[in-house]
């Protein structure tokens, strides 16, 4: 079965915003086996979104569409489906009590341009969208689906969880899929391909192997459908035995969730932050239920915060310079001594894209963690990217804090 993903707006395409809309979508769809065929985003007007939908609708079973649903006379999408599938736009009168339900109990008063939202295409099914006043409408025809989707992204998620993946399930026979994952640290894609060369050659029909690189780390991903789906296990186990020596860790969501779920369970944490600039403590404040074991972060950029809120002696920043193993150290132990925490976290480094040296080149990260059992640091030699090293500090100073507390158990 295959699927075909449009998201409109001028805003995606003018580099405004993110489109995380077409990522969700289709990770949902692969997790019930069904193939994302191709993924296209057009701007809001009439004659892009027709071809995209002719496009979609003559390449595949499923067509999602997300964006366009909004109140305003820019959101022109209800139209352009109407007439795509030869109906009008109608008044829904029980859509119109869904946009009045919605508005009950809220501080802003509902509008006409909230109650056009009841009109839609007489062709659709209507589906409520509890998140907001844009429904989401269901076409089939031919034997073919699309749906269509508002493309806020908190309301297009719960719609795709909670009501339009049952339904595809239910309307189409799809086939399973499963997958596993590991994540492997400090290897180069190329290396690790060297490595896992004999295992990629050796693998089963129905099995196949993908290179993730993620800032930090590769994920590997093996996938199983059809016949090799009684296989994924015992291929998984082989997969870690081919990898040797090399650090890896399982990962299940494609994510950090699991690294973020085993630091939650060490104790708690505090980080000190420099060349970073706080981009550990919003990874980890991302996660609910943080606050019950992050106690804080210092972001100390310049060396005298270093001094005044961390401890950092004078004469180490004189005699090793910011970025050295002593800062780093003396950063994180300064940290949890000024939070009170189990466990201290820092960074120090040159993130670029000027700054370095030939001692000390851009991409040089000194990262430190700390404990009651003691401390330890290490150097690292990132790439000359600064958004680059910034994601591989932050994710290589979890995992390094997660690692040593877990050995270091009391």
């Amino acid at each position: 079965m295959k699927a075909f993903i449009i998201t409109i707006g001028d805003e995606i395409l003018l580099g405004q915003i993110l489109d995380t809309n077409s990522r969700f979508m289709s990770s949902a769809l692969a997790g019930i086996g069904v193939e994302t065929l191709k993924m296209v985003s057009v701007s809001d007007k009439k004659e892009e979104i027709k071809k995209a939908l002719e496009e979609g609708v003559s390449s595949s079973d499923l067509i999602l569409v997300s964006g366009g649903l909004g109140p305003t006379k820019d959101d022109i999408t209800k139209g352009v489906l109407a007439e795509f599938f030869g109906s009008q736009l109608v008044f829904n009168e029980e859509v119109y009590g869904w946009v009045r339900e919605y508005f009950r109990g809220k501080t802003s008063a509902m509008n006409e341009y909230n109650k056009s939202q009841a009109y839609l295409p007489s062709a659709c099914i209507p589906i409520k969208n509890e998140k907001g006043t844009a429904c989401a409408m269901w076409f089939e025809r031919g034997g073919k689906v699309l749906v269509s989707m508002p493309g806020v992204p908190f309301e297009l998620e719960n719609l795709i969880s909670s009501v339009i993946l049952p339904r595809i399930k239910r309307t189409f026979k799809c086939s399973e899929l499963a997958y596993k994952m590991l994540g492997v640290y400090d290897k180069p894609e190329a290396e690790l391909a060297m490595v896992l060369s004999a295992f990629e050659d050796a693998l089963p029909s129905g099995i196949s192997l993908a290179y993730l690189p993620s800032p930090g780390y590769i994920r590997l991903r093996l996938t199983a459908k059809g016949a090799g789906l009684a296989k994924l296990d015992d291929c998984f186990e082989k997969l870690k035995q081919s990898l040797g020596g090399l650090k890896y860790a399982v990962i299940k969501s494609g994510d950090n969730s699991e690294l973020l779920e085993r630091l939650s369970k060490i104790g708690t944490v505090a980080a000190a932050e420099s060349c970073t600039g706080g981009n550990i403590s919003a990874m980890i404040t991302a996660r609910p239920g943080a606050s019950a074991y992050y106690l804080g972060g210092v972001t100390a950029y310049s060396n005298e915060v270093k001094i005044s809120a961390l401890g950092v002696k004078r004469e180490a920043l004189e005699k090793y310079g910011a970025v050295s193993k002593e800062v780093a150290l003396q950063m994180a132990e300064g940290v949890r001594r000024l939070t009170g925490a189990d466990w201290g976290v820092s960074t120090t480094g040159i993130a670029g894209p000027s700054g370095g040296s030939a001692e000390k080149p851009v991409g040089t990260v000194w990262i430190a963690v700390s404990g009651r059992c003691g401390a330890k640091a290490e150097k690292f030699c990132f790439s000359a990217v600064r958004e680059r090293n910034i994601g591989k500090a932050s994710l290589t100073a979890l995992q390094m804090l997660v690692d040593f507390a877990e050995e270091n158990r009391p």
